[in-house]
């Protein structure tokens, strides 16, 4: 590694770069398709499309942070809006109340989850491949293998504007994808929440040695995660208008490629959440200008597969980098430990 690359210039190009990556494919894709690709309709399907993946690469996110690995959010948002879909048409509950219940669920099958990995002190990968598949199990229950078809009269046009309305001449979605990615920025970055939760997915040993509650804070994630996967479960029975019981798998990897490709932008070597909302736009907009060209439909899976193979590479390069170059802010680590005792916690189970 070169000096110069540990300096100022190095550090703002590993942090942005990918920003800047997001603007060459934007400008490439418009010069070749000038037609069809620098439209407000181009736009306007990149932030209506892309809002869901972008709310679920969050959710994979926030475990992340601690070092854990949630596979379950696929099948979790499967069976999410497949629920949504029975509580309003085959229930008849009111909207509201439908989506409530299953986001509080969600939050339920999260908080589930990490009692798995940190009490049972299986890994993060096994377990929630294990509970993902009984999620799966149980939308095929639920749905009895085939799909939630509304009546005649259809849902009701106040759910279906949560992501079909448009908001200050914008898809409405994309601001939920704001107030999530602003809200998960500001518990990381500014609260000593977010500070432990680092260290915890840094180095859960000397995290306990602190007295930080490893066990407690794990569990945290794992809730948190499940809970914002019950919201974008939410998002996809309002775009859908039908629960189709094999849906959800397909957000898994474009999940999981936009939180660990995230890890190499805004902040390299570790999860954010701006750096996942970037990363997310690089795959918007890559895939949708592949899509523009006419490229086959196989070109979907090997664009998400090879980008992640490349996010991993790159976020563990970025947080060698990131040690070996001492790139570390104060706001790193915790200035004091957390008020409570932490004699009962123990190693959370979670993947290194």
């Amino acid at each position: 590694m070169t000096p110069s690359l540990r300096g100022p210039g190095g550090h703002l190009i590993g942090a942005y770069g990918l920003l800047a990556l997001t603007g060459l494919l934007f400008l490439i894709f418009s010069l070749t398709l000038p037609r069809t690709f620098p439209t407000l309709d181009t736009v306007d399907s990149i932030l209506s499309n892309q809002s869901i993946p972008a709310v679920l690469a969050l959710a994979a996110m926030v475990p992340i942070v601690t070092g854990a690995f949630d596979l379950s959010i696929g099948y979790g948002l499967g069976l999410a809006h497949v629920m949504v879909m029975q509580l309003i048409v085959n229930d008849e509950w009111p909207w509201p109340l439908a989506c409530l219940a299953v986001i509080v669920g969600g939050a339920v099958v999260g908080l589930l989850n990490g009692v798995i990995v940190v009490f049972g002190r299986i890994d993060s990968f096994i377990a929630t491949l294990g509970t993902g598949s009984m999620l799966y199990a149980v939308t095929g229950w639920v749905t009895e293998g085939g799909r939630i078809v509304p009546g005649p009269q259809g849902l009701p046009a106040a759910f279906t504007d949560l992501y079909d309305s448009t908001f200050l001449g914008l898809p409405v979605p994309a601001f939920y994808v704001l107030a999530l990615a602003a809200t998960l920025w500001l518990v990381l970055e500014r609260l000593p929440l977010g500070r432990y939760l680092y260290v915890i997915g840094s180095n859960p040993r000397a995290a306990e040695l602190v007295g930080i509650p490893t066990r407690r804070y794990t569990l945290y994630t794992f809730t948190a995660s499940g809970l914002i996967v019950g919201f974008a479960g939410v998002l996809l029975a309002a775009q859908q208008q039908i629960g189709n019981p094999s849906v959800g798998l397909d957000y898994l990897l474009p999940a999981f490629t936009g939180a660990l490709l995230g890890a190499t932008a805004i902040k390299p070597g570790r999860p954010n959440a701006l750096g996942t909302v970037v990363a997310v736009a690089v795959l918007a907009v890559g895939l949708t200008g592949i899509g523009q060209m006419g490229a086959d439909f196989w070109t979907v899976p090997l664009f998400h597969g090879g980008t992640l193979l490349l996010a991993v590479g790159l976020a563990g390069y970025a947080a060698r980098r990131r040690l070996r170059t001492g790139v570390v802010s104060a706001r790193d680590a915790p200035a004091e430990p957390p008020p409570t005792s932490t004699q009962d916690d123990g190693p959370t189970g979670t993947a290194p």
